[in-house]
């Protein structure tokens, strides 16, 4: 039998439910993770001309994370979150950047791996590096847009006009290239993002500023970092 009391708070509940849609366990276990106080924190520390502080949002992320309900389940998701939002920090400098500084410029700007013929260059276009984890080269832009639903070798630019979209290619990278090593430590995630540059001495400078973040990130969130931080 239901008392009155009890009816009406399932009732409310099951309102609730309604209005609010359906939400997975993972995603409030990231919500939870990724509160305000934890993002506004790291992108706090940009300068406020950056053009990022106007992009980045939480609530772009956590769409985001919608789309990839694997996001946080390769290990603690407190671990997890705390590596990708340092890589995040590092290519993004505390979310002030949206598109590589010298992108448009750098010599190879075009970023474009002419041998990849399954994702052929658009001549007119550059894949320089865009969005939170600064996603760069042809091969990635194609099968980035296709599985997200954008044309990212005709409109690259997207992933730095569209939040949204901008951290769904952080996070198709994650899981399709990093989330596969994270048993292995941070330092294999390093390997993973950008190993050829910064890995076996190439940048210790750079290698110590993501272990930093990752560290301070650990320490906020309550986990321990584990082994194998460097790379």
């Amino acid at each position: 039998m239901l008392f009155p009391n009890m009816m009406k708070g399932l009732l409310t509940v099951f309102v609730v439910g309604i209005f609010a849609g359906p939400v997975s366990v993972k995603a409030q276990s990231v919500a939870n993770i990724v509160t305000d106080a934890f993002f506004n924190g790291i992108i706090d520390q940009s300068d406020p001309s950056c053009a990022g502080r106007n992009f980045y949002t939480r609530s772009a992320f956590l769409e985001a994370t919608n789309s990839y309900p694997q996001f946080g389940t390769a290990d603690d998701t407190r671990r997890e979150v705390a590596a990708f939002f340092a890589h995040v920090t590092h290519e993004t400098g505390h979310f002030c950047y949206i598109e590589e500084i010298a992108g448009p410029t750098y010599p190879n700007s075009q970023y474009c791996d002419p041998t990849n013929t399954q994702y052929p260059c658009n001549p007119d276009k550059s894949y320089y590096g865009r969005g939170p984890l600064q996603i760069s080269w042809n091969y990635n832009y194609g099968p980035a847009g296709q599985s997200i639903g954008f044309d990212g070798l005709n409109s690259p630019e997207t992933v730095a006009n569209d939040p949204v979209i901008s951290f769904k290619t952080a996070l198709w990278f994650w899981v399709n290239n990093v989330e596969p090593v994270l048993s292995q430590g941070f330092g294999a995630t390093i390997r993973a993002i950008n190993g050829a540059i910064e890995c076996n001495g190439g940048n210790p400078a750079a290698v110590e500023a993501r272990v930093g973040y990752y560290t301070d990130y650990c320490n906020q969130l309550g986990v321990d970092p584990g082994p194998n931080l460097r790379c």
